[in-house]
């Protein structure tokens, strides 16, 4: 997603632009990891010095509740990332080192919808989760 079209979420849904709001939007929009609270605290204390933890958080909340980042749970740590606007059904791959995402195109749910005769599935979720190339080494 981009950061013009999050302002425009935020907009549509009655949030203010504040600066802050634009500074983390700003942020993910040119970081494709999942960053923590204390990522975005700490990429934006020169910025916004007296942003605290808290801000960051119901921020972060209330983005991932309008769909404009997408959250995961890596090292039992809340993670975000902008969600992505790419066309058609995929998954991820996620660096449990440095948060990078290489994109997957493939689901197993019909493997799995096979084992499950007779029930449905609504919804889904799948991520994989190991070390990039670059943290491997």
């Amino acid at each position: 997603m981009t950061f013009e079209k999050a302002i425009r979420l935020l907009r549509e849904n009655g949030l203010k632009r504040t600066p802050s709001r634009e500074s983390i939007l700003r942020l993910f929009a040119s970081d494709g990891r999942y960053l923590a609270a204390s990522d975005v605290r700490d990429a934006l204390a020169f910025e916004h010095p007296g942003m605290s933890l808290d801000t960051i958080y119901r921020n972060l909340s209330s983005f991932a509740g309008l769909e404009i980042l997408e959250e995961t749970e890596l090292g039992g740590e809340r993670k975000f990332r902008m969600h992505c606007d790419r066309d058609g059904h995929h998954h991820h791959f996620i660096c449990m080192e440095c948060g990078r995402i290489q994109e997957l195109d493939l689901c197993p749910m019909d493997r799995v919808a096979e084992l499950l005769p007779g029930f449905t599935i609504e919804d889904h979720k799948f991520e994989v989760y190991g070390r990039c190339p670059d943290c491997s080494s």
